[in-house]
């Protein structure tokens, strides 16, 4: 594709929440000069000329954004397709009919567990019943509703009910999704990574359910990097479909990419378009030049493009080796031995998960 279809607004990147699988920067200090409104009404103009047609603002927490109404209202008068993406906490009935009005479209939220206080425990505060509360108002207000939960070694085994829970609170599509390992989860990894026996339980569940609730709920299912033979194709290729914008106006091919080494690229530099078509970030990765082999000569080399160059750059330093997930990468004992590990293991053995320390104001807020 010439153009991105989707851009991933991270408003900011503050947050009630203190999970221990967070994949948002550990340097949350560098973030906190967030854009304002005018500048991210400039963005998704940009945006919108450059052919992004869906609109998904997260965070961090997005409803800690004053002027998140008014971020919406743009974004909906640009004729941009909105999904907000949040832990539900501070969507009160009165800011979700504010939002309402202003066009959102989608509504996606994410819960830790099925049973309250181990959701509770996992994301570090009380929130469970305040989530279900803002699902329920979600639906009463007509919007289409996403529950999202990131699977991992605390609470897979919790599937079936987190799947009961998602048709009880009348989600259309649920997305559980294993944990990635990168900012604060890669901290916590031996703490996260399941077993071989969980994920073969869970997918029997998982697998029925689809089955009986094809008619009624979309069941989104993705599995963990590690336990794959190939990697995946990270955000259906480096920067080929879809562009992040980070609370300080970064540009990146995926929320990941500030962790590597490459030339910084800022809105407030350049415009979109130029940053999309020609910023070291954005063409460093992009297509299949740049592969070494394995991957070059590779007949899925245009299937999964390498694999996630985070990942790479995760393990071994250099984000140009091929993604050690894969079984033919000169690294993959890298991830053998992170999975042998998880599999020798008893959850009495489990290290105990460091949360993420709280952050709901902005420097000098």
């Amino acid at each position: 594709m010439d153009s991105p279809f989707g851009l991933l607004a991270e408003l900011t990147y503050r947050c009630p929440l203190a999970c221990a699988y967070c994949s948002n920067p550990l340097n949350m200090a560098d973030y906190s000069d967030e854009l304002a409104t005018h500048e991210w009404r400039r963005v998704l103009a940009e945006a919108r000329d450059l052919g992004v047609l869906q609109c998904h603002l997260s965070g961090g927490e997005p409803l800690l954004r004053r002027d998140l109404v008014e971020i919406v209202a743009a974004a909906h008068d640009l004729g941009l397709y909105t999904n907000l993406v949040t832990s539900a906490l501070g969507l009160s009935r009165e800011r979700a009919e504010e939002l309402r009005a202003a066009g959102l479209d989608h509504v996606q939220v994410s819960i830790q567990a099925d049973e309250p206080a181990v959701s509770d425990r996992i994301a570090g505060t009380r929130s469970f019943r305040r989530k279900i509360e803002a699902m329920g108002v979600v639906r009463e207000l007509g919007w289409p509703l996403t529950v999202n939960v990131v699977l991992h070694r605390q609470n897979i085994d919790r599937v079936a009910d987190v799947l009961a829970l998602a048709e009880d609170v009348g989600a259309d599509r649920v997305e559980l999704a294993n944990t990635q390992y990168y900012g604060w989860a890669w901290r916590n990894r031996d703490a996260l990574l399941p077993s071989r026996a969980q994920l073969e339980a869970a997918e029997v569940v998982v697998r029925a359910a689809r089955e009986r609730l094809r008619d009624r709920m979309d069941v989104i299912y993705v599995i963990p990097d590690y336990y794959s033979r190939y990697p995946k194709p990270c955000m259906g290729g480096w920067a080929a479909r879809q562009l992040t914008v980070t609370p300080n106006g970064d540009v990146l091919p995926c929320p990941a990419a500030q962790s590597l080494p490459l030339p910084r690229a800022s809105v407030r530099e350049e415009p979109l378009e130029r940053i999309w078509t020609g910023a070291p970030v954005m063409t460093a990765f992009r297509g299949t030049d740049w592969m070494p082999d394995p991957c070059r000569s590779c007949d899925r080399r245009e299937l999964d493009f390498g694999g996630c160059r985070c990942q790479a750059f995760q393990l071994t330093g250099d984000a140009a080796r091929t993604d050690p997930v894969c079984h033919l990468s000169p690294d993959h004992d890298l991830v053998a031995r992170a999975v042998e590990a998880a599999n020798a293991q008893s959850r009495d053995e489990d290290p105990r998960l460091v949360p993420r320390p709280h952050r709901v104001r902005a420097l000098g807020d």
